[in-house]
């Protein structure tokens, strides 16, 4: 089985279409015609995303304190991945279990033969059978789809634009006499740009969730299960959040659900679509009275 196609994808590519602009227009209103710090930029953006790419699996699982488990100690877990994962037709992914009670569980590697599933022991106390089949289904599709590398990739563009600014900052924004940068356009793009690069990168994430959602719930032919997950994951992180350590931040982009506390303005800013969104999408999908 591979990912349905869906006009999610399309979006997807104008989302980064929308982000590559943002920065080239990043490097043309500080720098003109000059692509030199461009370049800088997009190669140092480019080294930091692509060692986080290949060491995606290690980082993620390392910041959860997550430690692999056999079969013999979780054989119903064992049993639900690989009855997923033959259905797909894909490799079985290696299993973890995070210590702690925070319900929540992702997928993380470069490719389905590279794949890590984990989940928490607090998921594991909350979910039945069915619920948890429907979690891990939603986790392997991210894999299945290559989202750690569409994540990567957005991950890169909004970068640059960061690097773009300081280079800015620090060694003037260009020659003012053939059009570039000045002062004040650099601290505005200091502060603005990271910030529109931001929203356009977290509009790809709330992408590809949706994707997963709706991939996942035709793996397990059950929509309706991951419903009834999500809302005891909303209910359940908003009482056990994570605490906003800067690995877990920088990971939580991957967990099926935003581990930490937020709302209103955060919101704006979240990785994660609203749970009430995502469960009525999963609602319709098994054609569950509104």
């Amino acid at each position: 089985m591979v990912g349905h196609r869906h006009f999610n994808g399309l979006k997807t590519a104008m989302l980064f279409g929308l982000l590559g602009a943002v920065v080239l227009g990043a490097s043309w209103l500080l720098f003109g015609g000059d692509s030199s710090a461009l370049t800088i930029g997009l190669v140092l953006a480019l080294a930091m995303n692509g060692i986080a790419y290949w060491k995606s699996d290690s980082i993620a699982l390392r910041a959860m304190r997550a430690r692999p488990v056999s079969e013999a100690e979780q054989p119903e877990l064992y049993a639900m991945v690989r009855e997923l994962a033959t259905a797909a037709r894909q490799p079985m992914p290696r299993l973890y279990v995070s210590p702690t009670m925070a319900p929540n569980a992702f997928a993380t590697g470069r490719n389905p033969a590279n794949a890590a599933v984990c989940v928490t022991e607090g998921i594991l106390q909350i979910l039945d059978r069915r619920e948890l089949r429907g979690v891990l289904g939603h986790e392997l599709m991210h894999v299945y789809n290559r989202d750690i590398l569409t994540s990567s990739v957005a991950a890169a563009m909004s970068s640059v634009i960061t690097y773009l600014a300081y280079i800015a900052m620090f060694f003037g924004g260009g020659d003012r006499e053939r059009g570039g940068g000045n002062p004040v356009s650099a601290m505005l793009m200091l502060i603005l740009g990271p910030i529109a690069a931001g929203l356009v990168q977290m509009a790809i994430s709330r992408t590809r969730e949706y994707d997963a959602d709706e991939d996942g719930a035709r793996l397990t032919g059950d929509p309706l299960a991951l419903a009834s997950a999500l809302r005891k994951l909303e209910a359940g992180t908003r009482q056990l959040p994570l605490p906003p350590e800067r690995d877990l931040v920088s990971s939580s982009h991957l967990m099926i659900a935003n581990p930490f506390r937020g709302g209103g303005v955060s919101q704006l800013f979240s990785t994660h679509p609203p749970m009430a969104e995502r469960i009525a999408r999963l609602e319709a999908m098994a054609g569950y009275p509104r």
